[in-house]
């Protein structure tokens, strides 16, 4: 198996992030331009949070929430590269959590349904976990 094509899913979660990125200031820009903040006002630390409403503040909140579980995937990632590990399976897995992440970001910054916006959250935590156990236990298993 080509050990770069775990790449592939690797820089569609890093798309993902830009593209969120940008859509976070184009919503935050939109809100500052039509409420005539000042720049002196929003200086305040946590003041745009506070005056956001959720169509601004959650595209920010899940942009900062792509630098949490996808940081184990990335990691895993290069393990699984590094040591030449990479096969079908870990390929599979690692579409599986940028295609929940994609669905996971898509509901919380637009209408933001809370337990759906979770199950996917799950579904894509669960193949990050996958991919580290199995990485685990195939280390283990090495003389």
């Amino acid at each position: 198996m080509n050990q770069t094509a775990i790449f592939s899913p690797f820089f569609a979660t890093v798309f993902l992030t830009l593209v969120v990125w940008v859509y976070m200031y184009i919503r935050r820009i939109a809100f500052i331009t039509t409420n005539k903040f000042s720049p002196k006002e929003l200086a305040i630390p946590g003041r745009l949070a506070q005056l956001s409403p959720a169509s601004v503040s959650n595209p920010s909140d899940n942009f900062k929430n792509l630098f949490e579980m996808p940081v184990l995937f990335y990691v895993l990632v290069f393990y699984l590269f590094i040591t030449e590990q990479v096969d079908t399976v870990y390929i599979n897995s690692a579409w599986i959590f940028v295609v929940f992440r994609a669905l996971h970001s898509m509901v919380h910054c637009t209408f933001n349904l809370v337990m759906l916006r979770f199950y996917l959250y799950l579904v894509s935590s669960l193949s990050v976990c996958f991919i580290a156990i199995r990485a685990l236990f195939q280390l283990a298993a090495q003389p």
